[in-house]
């Protein structure tokens, strides 16, 4: 189908003088094909089917609108764990910031570096499960960031690595457009749990591709950062073997737009995918999209996708979730519930939960709600002393409590707990 002229022309125009970077054969290849997609898909319009709820305006612009510096006064989320610490800083790695590049268990190395060498494990998987991710939904900016990506990490996990790997990402120039691209890698029965936090540039396209071996295990953890004025879109592409499990948890606090979209392929019988997110909006500039797509194509595979946001003084969330179950996806069992809280009457919920399913042995149920806060709750906290805001943010931080128990490490959860109160203090 030929791409409509409005999004040729949109298209053209954000390309417009850009050169591919440099890199070994298979890299330029890779590249070469992600610019490719980009052309023959157009990049998204808001007459999209999938973007009907959130403008791509700003996140396709030749220029990224700039973004204001934000200061939280606040320790650094995770500082105080024992882990491995690899910073960014506008996009770029910041070795002298950063741990050594060295932790048993695993190997990592800069995408830059990697992509620089001939042979390299990560060429038969840097821009493949992106590419398998545009069926059959496109997604042009994961396969922008493909195109362009000139840093980001190659992690291949051969263990069960003492500690987590850790990734910061600080925003120092008010101007600046960041690509980053991960690969990571999960061999057979290796185990890693990955965070990552901070708000990494005044325009931010993110894509990490996960390939998860049978029996494989990755935990996933990410609060996106707190800039007020940040844009960000991330895509997530994860494909899992038999027996494997990923697990996925975003918490989302303050920037003008984010989308997240998560593309998850069971393509090994007895695999489980968690993919979960908590968000709280403040302000009708604020707009929030997670779109997610799961595949089974196995037997007996799990997957469960949990997302909760929590918003006031016209702030709008958005949640498109789909599960899609081949025909020879026997005993699936999968779960889906959207949920919002409305804390004022401007604020507004848009959902597009789905269901596809060519099996006949399954469990699949869906479930989207949208509401205020309870007032028989309300009314019992304050009839026992409790002020009328501390009593609203323990219903809040209850509302929230499923999302946040996806999160198999409590230590983790609870931190972030804290911080979701932390939050609540600056806002009352």
């Amino acid at each position: 189908m030929a791409v409509p002229q409005v999004k040729q022309d949109a298209t053209e125009a954000r390309l417009a003088g850009i050169a591919l970077p440099e890199g070994a054969g298979w890299a330029v290849t890779a590249r070469q094909a992600a610019l490719a997609r980009v052309r023959e898909m157009g990049l998204p319009h808001g007459r999209d089917e999938y973007w009907k709820f959130t403008r791509p305006d700003t996140l396709i612009a030749p220029q990224a609108p700039s973004a204001a510096l934000f200061d939280a006064g606040e320790a650094p989320l995770f500082g105080a764990r024992d882990r491995l610490h690899v910073v960014f800083r506008d996009g770029v790695f910041d070795a002298a910031a950063s741990d050594p590049l060295e932790l048993a268990g695993i190997e990592i190395e800069r995408l830059s570096d990697a992509m620089a060498r001939d042979i390299h494990w990560a060429r038969d998987l840097y821009g493949t499960l992106e590419a398998r991710g545009q069926t059959p939904v496109a997604r042009p900016l994961a396969a922008l960031n493909t195109a362009l990506a000139t840093d980001g990490l190659v992690i291949r996990v051969t263990g069960k690595p003492a500690r987590p790997v850790s990734l910061s990402y600080l925003h120092d120039s008010e101007t600046s457009d960041v690509h980053l691209h991960h690969v990571i890698r999960v061999e057979p029965g290796a185990e890693l749990t990955l965070l990552e936090n901070g708000p990494a540039a005044a325009r931010f396209n993110k894509v990490m591709e996960v390939d998860i071996a049978d029996t494989g295990v990755l935990h996933h953890v990410r609060a996106q950062g707190r800039d007020h004025e940040r844009r960000a879109v991330t895509g997530s592409f994860a494909r899992l073997g038999a027996g494997s499990v990923f697990k996925s948890f975003t918490l989302t606090v303050n920037g003008v737009l984010t989308r997240n979209e998560c593309v998850i392929e069971l393509t090994g019988d007895d695999a489980v995918a968690h993919v979960a997110g908590a968000c709280l909006g403040d302000g009708a500039d604020f707009h929030h999209d997670d779109t997610v797509f799961v595949t089974h194509d196995a037997v007996n595979c799990e997957s469960r996708q949990v997302f909760k946001k929590v918003l006031r003084n016209g702030a709008t969330g958005v949640f498109q979730g789909k599960i899609l179950v081949k025909s020879g996806a026997q005993k699936t069992d999968g779960y889906q519930i959207s949920q919002s809280l409305l804390l004022d009457g401007d604020s507004q919920f848009l959902a597009k939960p789905e269901l596809e399913i060519y099996a006949d042995d399954v469990a699949c149920s869906h479930g989207s709600t949208s509401g205020a806060i309870d007032e028989t709750a309300l009314f019992y906290l304050r009839a026992r002393g409790v002020p009328e805001r501390q009593a609203t943010d323990l219903l809040v931080l209850a509302f929230l409590a499923e999302a946040l128990e996806e999160i198999d490490d409590d230590s983790i959860a609870e931190e972030l707990t804290d911080r979701l109160k932390a939050w609540f203090d600056r806002r009352a």
